[in-house]
């Protein structure tokens, strides 16, 4: 075991690779809770989806251990899962079975796109501006998702939307959330997302705003109501301008966010030889797989997770702390009682903190440069305010070669640009027939 995941090669041991696992599944354990709650929001079946959470991510992480030797861990990604339920499902009317399909086909194009090496023209393609503009965006629009699910802001029809009722019980009980989490966070504590909502739990039932749950582990709820839903659809209904986009969205983001991840997390282990990621390829395959997987199965885009660096921090170095955090995955679907715990007002604070993190992209833009700022406040902005991040990505991509071109700098625009510019002008036309 250890000559095949070359313990001596980088320095590590059983018992280093084993902390790190259980650190990196500790940093990364709410999703177990957050996506059920997001994707029920769609119609989906909430114990399902908690099920074929665990197993995506147990699935994913596996197979990157095993093929790219990395000690990464993946799972339905935040942002796509709001994605998914929010803008495609109730935005867009999309039935979940459909955006389901999505999924798997934006899994196998990422496959494709792997296997005929023309990563780096796509990611030369779209402008570094945008791509942080993306993730910004939909960090502002998941903590607006966790501010609403907390009832810190409500609508309003006078202004749009207001402040709550901030001495709400259950209000109050997110925002202690949010303060705990914070502190775990500040004071550097590996899990903090995590530890702070069972602190939220514990604190909701012993004051009665949560119910106490009848057990906590419990027979692994049945995965029927969601695995193969994808494969039950009206095919007709995939080849739509409206389809189209979602499944760009769901590619564009998965592919950049799995890109990032997977240099940051490398960089940070000593991976990064001559600015080149080894073993990219097996990366992002195992990655794109894992999407196509958790599609069967019954959830949303799986990606690799930023949380690995925990791991990395505790020292792993090989794809046996990936092992390790799977075999955590895999153990806790006997856990799925404390789903009835996990209320909105619990995951909310999760959201938030969340988004707090992926806004921090917000520092990469040259805002100096108002050809460059125009698209990226657009698509940062229009995430939270018209409730999807396909709108947000969508007039991004439509202003950038105007500014670029108006500019100057057409030159400076790929192809395939344009040839967005031409689909996302196409989307909004097809949404006001």
């Amino acid at each position: 075991m250890d000559r095949y995941f070359g313990f001596k090669e980088h320095g590590t041991s059983y018992r280093k690779e084993f902390i790190a696992g259980l650190t990196t599944f500790l940093s990364m354990a709410y999703i177990l809770f957050v996506n059920p709650d997001i994707l029920s929001a769609a119609g989906m079946d909430k114990d399902a989806v908690f099920v074929a959470t665990a197993l995506a991510a147990a699935i994913g992480t596996i197979i990157m251990g095993l093929v790219a030797n990395y000690p990464i861990a993946l799972a339905p990604g935040m942002g796509l899962n709001a994605f998914f339920a929010f803008s495609v499902c109730i935005g867009m009317g999309v039935p979940w079975e459909t955006a389901l399909l999505g999924v798997f086909i934006s899994g196998i194009i990422f496959i494709l796109i792997t296997l005929l090496g023309v990563r780096e023209l796509i990611i030369n393609a779209i402008p570094a501006e945008l791509k942080y503009a993306a993730a910004a965006g939909i960090g502002l629009f998941i903590a607006f998702i966790g501010l609403k699910s907390a009832g810190i802001v409500v609508p309003n029809e006078a202004t749009v939307v207001s402040l709550g009722d901030m001495l709400a019980p259950t209000t109050l009980l997110s925002i202690f959330g949010v303060v705990i989490t914070v502190i775990l966070m500040v004071r550097g504590v590996r899990g903090g997302i995590f530890y702070g909502m069972i602190l939220t739990a514990i604190v909701g039932v012993i004051f009665g705003l949560i119910e106490r749950p009848a057990q906590i582990v419990g027979s692994i709820p049945s995965l029927a109501p969601t695995f193969g839903a994808a494969f039950s659809v009206d095919f007709s209904q995939v080849f739509t301008v409206t389809m189209l986009v979602v499944i760009l969205t769901f590619l564009f983001v998965d592919f950049f966010d799995t890109a990032g991840t997977l240099y940051a997390v490398a960089n940070q282990a000593g991976f990064i030889k001559d600015n080149k990621l080894p073993r990219a390829n097996k990366a992002l395959l195992a990655d794109s797989s894992a999407s196509s997987i958790g599609a069967i199965l019954g959830t949303s885009t799986t990606t690799a997770y930023i949380e690995s660096s925990a791991g990395v921090a505790a020292g792993g170095r090989t794809g046996f702390t990936s092992l390790v955090t799977a075999l955590f995955f895999l153990l806790a679907l006997f856990f799925s009682p404390l789903l009835t715990v996990v209320t909105a007002q619990v995951t909310a604070p999760a959201l938030i903190i969340v988004g707090v993190l992926m806004v921090s992209a917000l520092s990469q833009i040259d805002w100096n440069k108002f050809e460059i700022a125009v698209p990226s406040f657009l698509t940062i902005i229009a995430m939270p305010l018209t409730y999807s991040i396909a709108t947000g990505i969508a007039l991004g991509f439509i202003m950038y070669p105007i500014t670029m071109f108006f500019k100057g700098r057409g030159k400076e625009i790929h192809p395939i640009m344009y040839f967005l510019f031409v689909v996302f002008i196409l989307y909004f036309v097809y949404l006001t027939e």
